[in-house]
Order: structure tokens, then C-alpha cells, then sequence
């Protein structure tokens, strides 16, 4: 399969690149960084010498219909879309910097919303695809100090929503993913030896499995929480 993965190279992205890689499914990636993709890369072609990975950095909050024209430049057939660049930051609606809510509205939904209007008709065309959009608890339920981003996870829940019910008729799969709390960089040197949170290959594993369902099965939503509950 040829699997696409915005905002790989790190983290939950990088993670599910490495699941697909080591299933000999090939990569299409893009992250914002040019360098930290060109390090992702390099260590997964090690890896796996004998799968095709493409990548350029693109900053998607600008450049999701350039990144979505250069996939389709491949000449290739999409099998799984994987949206999950994003951010967060930390506010409150009443003092959080003006500005901040359209920033994490351009990253964390409308790089999404753009690439996939841009990859869906050839999928429509071959009524096949499965797409995956990397929401959050946080698009489930709201909590002190999310402010802006919780917005935006809320929004591209809505997205992932719309999206299921419009391509059912096309045989396309949708799945909205909803992680607690992850160890990613954001969390620093957070000492995680208890597995207090989860890592971010148990992400990648959940969606890995929902790509080898039949094509009569269609996993919706996933949520995944730390064991010991959210922090």
C-alpha cells in the first residue's frame, strides 16, 4: 500500500511511518522541518532498504495543496491518508494571545481539510482509501487551559465526522483517532519508567490494525487513554 503521513518526522507521525515501514508499505511524508524529515528518513531507509520513501517538507498551514499536488505527481494510488500535523498550545479564551485561535485552526485543521479535498477525487474515482485524522481527548471532551486548541480539536472531529458520512457511498474508509496523553517531544524529559502515559507506537499500532479489516468494516473512532486515566 502507498500510505501518506503529514507531520512525520517526529513523535506519533514518525511512529506510524515506522509501523507501516516494517509491513513493507511504501511512504509518502512531509513534515515542516526539511532537516528533522531528512533524519526520519534516512533511519527508516536503513531499516527498511527495500520500501519506497518519498518525502518534502511542507508547512500545511500555507502548502497542503502544493504537498497534496506533489503526491498526486507521483502518479500513484493513495491507500491511506494519515493526517496528523498539528500543535498545541496552551491558553485560556479570555487571555490567550489574539491570533492564537487562527493559528491552531490553520495547523490542526485546515492543512487537513485542504489535503484531503485535494486527494479525494482519485480516491472517489477508484472508490477505495482509508483516511485517518489525528484528533484528541481534547476533541472529546474540553478541560482547563485548552482554549484555542481545544476548539480546533473539536473542529476536526467535525471534519472527520462530515467526511464519514460523505464517503460512504464511495467505499471510503474514515477514522478519527483520539489519544490521551502520548511521550512525545512536547512532554521533554518527563520521566515516563512507570509507563504512566502511553507511547507512541501504541498509536501507530491501533491504526495499523484498522487499515486490515475487511472492506466491509469500517473502524470509526478510536480512543485511546493512558491505563491510569488522563493527566
Amino acid at each position: 500500500m502507498n500510505i501518506v503521513i503529514t507531520g512525520a518526522s517526529r513523535g506519533i507521525g514518525k511512529a506510524i511511518a515506522e509501523k507501516f515501514a516494517s509491513q513493507g508499505h511504501h511512504l509518502f511524508l512531509t513534515s515542516k522541518k526539511e532537516d528533522g524529515l531528512q533524519n526520519t528518513v534516512r533511519a527508516l531507509q536503513a531499516s527498511y532498504p527495500t520500501i519506497l520513501i518519498a518525502s518534502k517538507a511542507f508547512d500545511l498551514r500555507h502548502e497542503a495543496g502544493d504537498f497534496g499536488e506533489w503526491i498526486l505527481s507521483k502518479g500513484i494510488e493513495v491507500d491511506v491518508l494519515i493526517n496528523n500535523a498539528g500543535s498545541f498550545s496552551p491558553g485560556q479564551v479570555q487571555d490567550e494571545p489574539i491570533g492564537l485561535l487562527e493559528e491552531q485552526l490553520a495547523t490542526n485543521l485546515f492543512g487537513a481539510y485542504h489535503l484531503t479535498r485535494k486527494l479525494l477525487p482519485s480516491m472517489i474515482k477508484r472508490k477505495a482509501g482509508h483516511i485517518f485524522n489525528i484528533c484528541s481527548i481534547a476533541s472529546l471532551k474540553a478541560y482547563p487551559n485548552g482554549g484555542a486548541y481545544g476548539i480546533s480539536k473539536y473542529a476536526l472531529y467535525g471534519f472527520s465526522q462530515n467526511l464519514r458520512m460523505e464517503m460512504m457511498p464511495y467505499h471510503i474508509k474514515v477514522t478519527a483517532v483520539f489519544p490521551g496523553a502520548v511521550l512525545t517531544e512536547s512532554w521533554g524529559d518527563y520521566d515516563n519508567s512507570a509507563a504512566r502515559i502511553m507511547e507512541a507506537s501504541d498509536i501507530a499500532t491501533m491504526i495499523y490494525a484498522a487499515t486490515q479489516l475487511t472492506a466491509a468494516a469500517c473502524v470509526e473512532d478510536i480512543i485511546i487513554r493512558p491505563l491510569l486515566g488522563d493527566l
